[in-house]
């Protein structure tokens, strides 16, 4: 029988006593947790240990005894520490001694002489850092993880794995480890904390106060969100631009994770309080970047200076589209274009322009004022600034959009006409109710007129195509813009720093696994195994501790995208409710 013993290294000096841990019968394993030191009563040991059980919820024990050759009287000592064990029964009994002239430890598993005589006990004393081992989190391996599954939860203590169950038994006896600094108590122990924690006022006046802060922000927040809740705004058309607005996407997310920051109640593991920290952290440099930028913004007038380039922007944009309006409506790359079809798409598309100049040279004089109050959103954030940065393009390329919905419309109206009247020459017919193609006969007369259709249909594609394409084309581009925008938006959100600065300033605190390094083995003793905390890879930590965005954005194949594009199909930068995915 193998029976592994994980030691702190903060006991390895301590004066000689009891061992104080928890023993995992399934894996023949103690973890140790501390020292406790005479001079001490029994009857008060085990009453404080019953107050520990209590508290965290795990079986801790008296496993043995540690004895240091450093001390005087070590054979009274010894005799002392070995009447303690009929005092506490507990089999396997321990016993630990570090001899002084020695490197090497003696370690013995005593049991009863029945059960010693049966088989031989051998034991492996590894070493660890108590304080690292209590403050990491172990993460499953990533073969455990299903494709997609980026759960966090560690490993759990009724698993196989040994491991997890030492992780979470040092985890769990945190009462034991934060003891006050200047509270002596009924016992005395030797931990990675023996000095205690130093109590403040300020911090305890902090913690009383947050309480009713908190309380009051999440009432606030609760009384913003039912105003946008309400029947005024869910009513059509408001609630349709609610939806489709990032400004107001990102202004909901916001106030969600608000209200997940100020509720009142305590993180229960540390899984959620990393979470918290990840919100916290990525929303305090989110208003941090918005600061940055609005003090950008309003210093040596550059609010004005760019409402006076906008104008100049406006009409040179409107200038660039006439001219590959002209360009369209003559004969583009050689192409030979119907000439009625194109001088009436061409007019048609030039009179919008002309209205959108105007309302553009319009709302001049209103420009730097909106401008100005736009940019006082940054103070929001970041990303607040992004989001109506990308409101504002949609809105002044509107016309733009314009132009793809018509020439799209146009293009799917002629393909699906053509497509209808291929299946009338071949004796078929689209069966709506079944959802199928059916076979049908025609008569002379529908022949003719499908003939005559599809022949008109025909000739104009090219000419709808052309426009179709070249609007598709300025449509993709202000799509890929706002998609950019958007991007660094998610970025921002769901990028988890609270994790990243962990793993790059304190990279145990999220541990993938442990290696054992052999310290020394020598027949007759003990083999010591020194253990230490591999950290998370910086990949595993993104995509573990990533927040969630609230985007909307279609998953669309590339094939699918394409059969948009060919059969004229309208392409919307967020999803549609009845829009099927592939």
């Amino acid at each position: 029988m193998v029976v592994k013993v994980f030691f702190p290294t903060s006991c390895s000096a301590a004066d000689s006593g009891l061992l104080v841990g928890r023993w995992i019968a399934e894996q023949s394993s103690a973890v140790v947790l501390a020292v406790l030191h005479f001079p001490f009563v029994p009857g008060q040991v085990k009453q404080y240990l019953t107050d520990v059980r209590l508290a965290s919820g795990l079986g801790l024990a008296v496993l043995g005894s540690w004895s240091n050759s450093a001390e005087e009287k070590r054979e009274e000592l010894e005799q002392f520490l070995e009447d303690l064990r009929i005092i506490f029964c507990h089999e396997p009994w321990l016993q630990i001694r570090r001899e002084k002239s020695t490197k090497f430890w003696s370690c013995q598993a005593i049991r009863s002489q029945q059960e010693s005589a049966a088989e031989e006990i051998k034991v492996i004393l590894i070493y660890h850092d108590q304080r690292k081992v209590m403050l990491s989190l172990l993460h499953p391996p990533e073969s455990h993880l299903a494709a997609g599954d980026h759960r966090t939860e560690p490993l759990s203590t009724g698993g196989a794995s040994e491991l997890a169950a030492v992780f979470n038994t040092v985890a769990q006896s945190r009462v034991l480890f934060m003891t006050d600094k200047y509270d002596e108590g009924p016992v005395r122990l030797t931990h990675w904390q023996s000095e205690g924690v130093e109590g403040s006022i300020l911090v305890e006046l902090l913690k009383q106060a947050s309480g009713p802060v908190c309380m009051f922000l999440t009432f606030l927040l609760s009384l913003l969100s039912a105003v946008c809740k309400s029947r005024v705004l869910q009513m059509w058309p408001l609630s349709f631009l609610w939806s489709k607005l990032s400004t107001c996407e990102q202004l909901g997310h916001r106030l969600h994770q608000l209200r997940l920051l100020c509720s009142s109640k305590k993180a229960q593991d540390q899984i959620q309080f990393t979470r918290k920290a990840n919100i916290l952290v990525s929303f305090l440099l989110d208003i941090v970047l918005g600061v940055l930028l609005l003090s950008w913004l309003y210093s040596k007038n550059r609010i004005g200076q760019l409402a006076d380039t906008l104008i100049p922007m406006a009409d040179y944009v409107a200038q660039e589209l006439q001219d590959l309006l002209q360009w369209l409506m003559g004969v583009p790359a050689g192409l030979k274009m119907n000439r009625a079809l194109d001088q009436v798409l061409g007019r048609f598309f030039q009179y919008h322009i002309h209205l959108w100049i105007s309302y553009i040279h319009l709302m001049s004089p209103f420009i730097e004022m909106i401008l100005w109050y736009i940019g006082l959103s940054t103070c929001l954030g970041f990303t607040m600034a992004l989001s109506i940065f990308s409101d504002v393009i949609a809105l002044l390329t509107f016309h733009i959009y314009c132009f793809y919905v018509y020439g799209a419309r146009l293009y799917c109206l002629k393909i699906y006409g053509l497509s209808s009247l291929w299946r009338l020459f071949r004796g078929k017919k689209w069966n709506v109710l079944r959802q199928r193609v059916d076979s049908c006969s025609y008569d002379l007369d529908q022949l003719f007129i499908g003939t005559l259709l599809f022949t008109i249909l025909l000739f104009l594609l090219p000419t709808t195509a052309l426009y179709y394409l070249v609007f598709t084309l300025l449509r993709l581009v202000v799509v890929l813009v706002q998609g950019l925008i958007h991007l660094l938006v998610d970025m921002i959100n769901s990028l988890p720093l609270y994790s990243l600065a962990l793993r790059l300033c304190r990279s145990y605190r999220l541990a993938a696994g442990v290696k054992f390094r052999v310290l020394e083995q020598q027949t007759g003793k003990p083999l010591r195994l020194l253990m230490q905390i591999n950290p998370l890879s910086y990949g595993r930590v993104v995509q573990l501790y990533s927040l969630p965005t609230s985007s909307s954005y279609p998953k669309d194949s590339w094939g699918s995208l394409l059969k948009k594009l060919f059969l004229g199909e309208l392409i919307y930068p967020w999803r549609q409710k009845d829009n099927k995915q592939d």
